[in-house]
């Protein structure tokens, strides 16, 4: 079976811990699922027949955690040769990654901030490139979320800006990490998010937060949506127009009828604004 290789409406973030559940249901409420490859490229057996019996059945998307884009070490050709041959697999044509690096001398376990200089963009998109070359698909970046810029001499929004232009690749818009940001380093959301470039963004995904301070929020994928993100979505399906939508819970994952209703909203958002910009079009 070929599936679509475009994905619409709703999607879910699948861990394998959902695994068992998610077989067990006919996951009408869920458009599409989107893995982190390294969760499944070690495993064969049952569980990757498990697997490729989810990817023959539903659309996915793949979300990577290890590629390090921004490291100061060579990139893991072989990893990219092996993630090649997994999308192709699974006929998955959407992969994405973190604008952030994770390894130099060895794995951090974390997602660092890449500085914010035009030396380092130049960096990155060269490797983005090469990515690209070898994977013979678009590289999606996702904006991340950072709680320091060690020698930022640009800003959060002037360094993607130029990553992606200077790479040619597709952007992965993270409404969360946008707000996270806006409220850590002070500035104003919808301008941000208005500034992204509209051509270059493939899904969205959208998250719940941590609030440790009035002036400190941590991305944590553990909670439920709040509104200021929500309305933050809206406002990009305003902005930028309706594209696939992927929620993230990985912590504190409530059963799948629950995670059903925060996928309804995001529908019910989406078709909002598909209403509100056909008037527009109409008015015009």
């Amino acid at each position: 079976m070929t599936l679509p290789t475009t994905l619409s409406g709703a999607g879910l973030g699948l861990r394998r811990e959902m695994l068992q559940q998610v077989l067990a249901s006919d996951n009408q409420a869920i458009d599409f699922f989107e893995v982190a490859p390294e969760n499944w490229l070690p495993y064969g057996g049952k569980l990757a027949k498990q697997f490729k019996a989810l990817t023959e059945r539903h659309s996915f998307a793949c979300h990577g955690l290890s590629l390090s884009i921004g490291s100061p070490d060579p990139l893991d050709i072989n990893f990219i040769k092996q993630l090649k041959l997994f999308l192709r697999q699974h006929n998955i044509s959407l992969y994405s990654e973190h604008l952030s690096y994770c390894s130099a001398g060895g794995h951090l376990y974390d997602l660092m901030p890449i500085p914010f200089t035009e030396e380092a963009a130049s960096y990155v998109a060269g490797r983005i490139r090469t990515v690209q070359d070898i994977l013979e698909q678009p590289l999606i970046l996702e904006n991340v979320s950072y709680y320091a810029a060690p020698g930022q001499q640009m800003s959060e929004l002037d360094f993607i800006r130029e990553v992606l232009q200077m790479a040619n690749c597709q952007l992965l818009l993270d409404v969360n990490n946008i707000y996270v940001n806006s409220v850590n380093h002070g500035y104003d959301a919808k301008a941000f998010l208005q500034a992204m470039p509209t051509e270059r963004i493939a899904y969205y995904h959208v998250a719940g937060h941590y609030q440790q301070a009035p002036d400190l929020l941590i991305d944590t994928h553990g909670a439920d949506i709040p509104d200021p993100v929500w309305q933050l979505l809206q406002q990009a399906y305003l902005q930028h127009g309706v594209k696939p939508t992927l929620y993230e819970r990985d912590f504190n994952i409530p059963a799948l009828s629950d995670l059903a209703g925060e996928l309804d909203t995001i529908r019910a958002l989406q078709q909002q604004a598909l209403s509100a910009n056909a008037l527009k079009q109409f008015a015009l």
